[in-house]
């Protein structure tokens, strides 16, 4: 995974991750949209840059800082993914409650 900053319309900044498919080796891009953190743990909504075989306008991961850098893992647990993608779609979509993080 890396990060970078890329310039969109020759003024405006946007934070880019490129990540690896395990099962393809392919290196896709994705804009940063979001993070959150949610009970204690950091989240983040990308969106590729790129045309790609992905459902939906944006893929939530959950962000783990390692030794060997920032790694974007998917996250497994259904009742987790619910919450998380509900924040999110709040937050894109309609008003959210910013104080109202912690998943209660």
């Amino acid at each position: 995974m890396s990060e970078q900053k890329k310039p969109v319309n020759g003024e405006e900044e946007i934070d880019v991750v490129t990540l690896t498919d395990d099962e393809s080796g392919e290196e896709l891009q994705f804009e940063v949209l979001a993070d959150a953190e949610i009970d204690g743990n950091l989240y983040a909504a990308l969106a590729p840059l790129f045309e790609c075989d992905i459902d939906g306008d944006y893929m939530v991961f959950q962000v783990v800082e390692e030794e060997e850098g920032t790694n974007f893992y998917t996250i497994d647990d259904d009742e987790t993914f619910d919450r998380v993608a509900e924040f999110f779609d709040d937050l894109f979509f309609n008003e959210v409650n910013l104080d109202d993080t912690d998943g209660q």
